[in-house]
């Protein structure tokens, strides 16, 4: 994620898999508050964030994201299948993966400490949080 300097890339690619549009504007706003330059890429449902990822179809061109945020509940395929499939492709594996959860007390009771993800984020995303979560990730 940086280039070895502490620096950020130029933009840092965020890619957020989310099917409620008012989270999506709250997720945007926090993240043009921070001072990381980005390119933020939506996509609503976990089947078209597979399409986004794998570069299939409408996605072909679509650039390899720095950073995932994935909703756990999702249409099509829910968050933690979206989770075992990125797990399970070589190239997908290394890109940090951030939940989104509405209810933080109850990440034990959907398993999200079961799934492969580098962390988890309370919506809506705050932006200190996320620049620390993403500062994380420096070392990776």
């Amino acid at each position: 994620m940086s280039d070895g300097a502490g620096e950020y890339p130029a933009a840092l690619e965020i890619l957020l898999v989310e099917d409620n549009p008012g989270d999506v504007r709250l997720t945007k706003e926090a993240l043009r508050t921070t001072s990381i330059e980005h390119d933020f890429h939506v996509v609503t449902d976990g089947a078209e964030a597979l399409d986004f990822l794998h570069r299939r179809d409408e996605y072909a061109d679509a650039p390899r994201p720095d950073i995932i945020l994935l909703d756990f509940k999702l249409p099509r395929l829910n968050g933690d299948e979206v989770a075992a499939e990125i797990d399970g492709t070589k190239e997908l594996r290394k890109i940090p993966l951030v939940v989104l959860t509405g209810h933080p007390a109850q990440d034990d009771v959907l398993g999200i400490d079961e799934l492969p993800v580098d962390a988890a984020l309370t919506k809506p995303v705050d932006s200190e949080e996320f620049l620390e979560t993403v500062r994380s990730f420096e070392q990776l």
